[in-house]
């Protein structure tokens, strides 16, 4: 009886054995062709923005790539949400950089050129001439880092100001709260990076010069992007998948083909 209980069992063991390899072999094929209708997509994406980037010089600005793929992927993924104008352009505020460096570029995505590349401070809690802390808390006088998009300008302390709606919860989404806007300030100047060594700094906003602060308003108008960039391991954003964003910017020489295959998965 023990025998044939044994045998019962050993059965019983080896078809949930066989069972489970085909599933998983089963399941592995499916990752493996998934991940292949994947591939395509991404590397044609990465060439596209690779593409972009040296059109519009970005490199020779000082503009690492791998910020501005983000910036890139943040762009499209935006559009795919609706939260955004049909404009083409894209404003990448670099806190990689520092405040010395002109690291505010506006970038015309369908032109493939750069429209701006300027000065841009940061708060005044967030360093000195480099950009290392940031907050999303109300009087911290930090920078915060994400997605913004544009809002409507207005008459402030500082003149004429443009509102920016932060994308990101945790990380800017309190920019209404704080009044974190573009506006014009005097301590962004070159004569004060000669004094300073840095530029001024400001209560959180992203702030240029006077002379260039309407040309800005002017050309960024309400519902485009604003990326403002530190790399750090503690940011994440919903807005950052390569694949959706690929799918979404109908990357020039992907076959029809991948992108259905992309949009079945």
């Amino acid at each position: 009886m023990r025998r044939y209980i044994l045998g019962v069992s050993g059965l019983c063991f080896i078809a949930f054995s066989l069972v489970f390899t085909s599933w998983k072999k089963s399941n592995t094929l499916e990752e493996k062709t998934i991940n292949a209708n994947i591939t395509p997509l991404k590397n044609a994406y990465l060439n596209y923005a690779e593409h972009i980037y040296d059109s519009a010089h970005l490199k020779a600005s000082g503009l690492a790539f791998t910020v501005f793929e983000k910036a890139l992927t943040g762009f499209y993924n935006l559009k795919k949400s609706g939260r955004v104008s049909d404009s083409p352009l894209l404003t990448i505020a670099d806190f990689d950089q520092a405040s010395s460096k002109k690291r505010l570029y506006i970038i015309n995505l369908a032109e493939e050129r750069m429209v701006l590349n300027t000065w841009v401070a940061h708060g005044q809690k967030s360093g000195e001439d480099q950009a290392v802390a940031f907050s999303n808390q109300n009087d911290s006088f930090t920078s915060s880092i994400g997605f913004y998009v544009t809002g409507e300008e207005y008459q402030g302390a500082h003149g004429r100001s443009l509102k920016l709606d932060g994308m990101d919860p945790g990380f800017n989404d309190n920019a209404r709260l704080r009044s974190i806007v573009i506006h014009g300030a005097p301590y962004v100047s070159e004569g004060t990076i000669a004094a300073l060594g840095r530029l001024g700094r400001s209560q959180g906003c992203p702030a240029v010069a006077p002379e260039l602060c309407n040309e800005v308003i002017n050309t960024l108008g309400s519902g485009s992007v604003l990326f403002i960039n530190k790399s750090t391991a503690a940011y994440h954003s919903a807005y950052l998948n390569e694949g959706t964003a690929a799918a979404f910017a109908q990357v020039p020489g992907l076959l029809n083909s991948d992108l259905a295959s992309i949009h079945q998965d």
